[in-house]
């Protein structure tokens, strides 16, 4: 009986470390808010933020040279791509919107594009190889796109042939720079504001679809804030109203058709969210300023693991170090 109970008790150990949790701080009180974040390989990884910042680690966070571009002291970067361990991709959001590009690990920055218009207001920036699109909100009806297929060197505004229609009201949010997800050919994007929709572009096809997506929106401060998908049509949207960051009500929902439809989980995050990553097909994460959600099961039930304030989450492209950065000038490594 005692063996029993002894190997009883150990399994429950066993299972109790396999799902436990722990944030450790890499760097804390940087006098910037951190939105953009990506990383590179197995150890490398890049931040950038508010008030010019931009800084990157090459051993997991452990040590982080900053490299802030001279004379952008006033812009806030939120978003970054990053290419390898020497190049790299910045994007201010507001009039001026420019993009930064560094070929020598941030020693000097390049501007590759540029926007003077009033109205202009940049919210996510995206990579893949050499191809890269950067969204903004609508001008005159429809959201703002532009394309790279040159790794960035050269941006081509495409939203004549392209049409992303928007809603009176409907726009899209630059909190963690994840409105926009990449796959393949495809491009899916999610937005917000008095409507919330998800767009399937198809470039290769010449296609645009939009769908209604039932999250929580109705106003400027409500919506898609982000969205990932596994694999080309399962996927998770999140977000909420960040103006009540407490409320979970109908604020992350998944699909299984490319974004067609739309469910909700069995058990919903804890409150707003403005970032989510697979990190398994299985394994995923959510946070926002309320606090940070894990799910074992592919997002149908999810457990409130913190509740400090977090942006934005990234991975190690192996899946084993994942990262979190916030409002306060912290940087999160999350062990899981």
């Amino acid at each position: 009986m005692k063996r029993t109970i002894s190997l009883i008790a150990g399994i429950f150990g066993m299972l109790t470390i396999s799902f436990a949790q722990t944030f450790v701080p890499l760097v804390e009180n940087k006098p910037s808010s951190f939105r953009g974040l990506a990383t590179y390989g197995k150890e490398t990884v890049w931040v950038s933020g508010s008030k010019g910042t931009v800084g990157y680690s090459n051993d997991k966070g452990k040590s982080w040279k900053w490299v802030n571009p001279m004379g952008y002291e006033n812009i806030d970067f939120r978003d970054i791509a990053v290419i390898n361990k020497k190049e790299a991709l910045v994007m201010g959001v507001g009039s001026p919107a420019i993009v930064l590009k560094t070929k020598d690990a941030g020693k000097t920055w390049v501007k590759v594009y540029e926007d003077n218009r009033p109205e202009i207001f940049l919210d996510d920036l995206t990579l893949n190889g050499k191809t890269g699109y950067i969204l903004g909100d609508p001008i005159n009806g429809a959201f703002q796109l532009l394309k790279t297929t040159d790794k960035g060197n050269s941006w081509k505004d495409v939203s004549n042939e392209f049409i992303l229609f928007a809603d009176s009201g409907e726009a899209a949010f630059a909190a963690s720079g994840s409105s926009m997800k990449q796959w393949k050919e495809r491009l899916y994007i999610g937005t917000g504001g008095r409507y919330a929709s998800f767009f399937d572009l198809n470039p290769k096809a010449l296609r645009v679809d939009k769908y209604d997506c039932p999250i929580v929106a109705s106003k400027a401060s409500a919506g898609i804030f982000a969205i990932d998908f596994i694999n080309p049509n399962t996927g998770i949207a999140v977000g909420g109203d960040y103006l009540s960051d407490k409320d979970n009500t109908n604020n992350i929902l998944l699909t299984n058709d490319a974004g067609k439809n739309w469910f909700r989980p069995d058990t919903p995050v804890l409150g707003y969210r403005s970032d989510v990553c697979y990190i398994t097909e299985k394994i995923v994460l959510a946070t926002g300023t309320s606090g940070t959600d894990i799910s074992y099961d592919g997002g149908m039930n999810w457990k409130n693991i913190s509740q400090d304030s977090f942006n934005t989450i990234s991975k190690s492209p192996d899946n084993k170090t994942i990262y979190l950065t916030g409002s306060k000038g912290n940087i999160f490594r999350l062990i899981l």
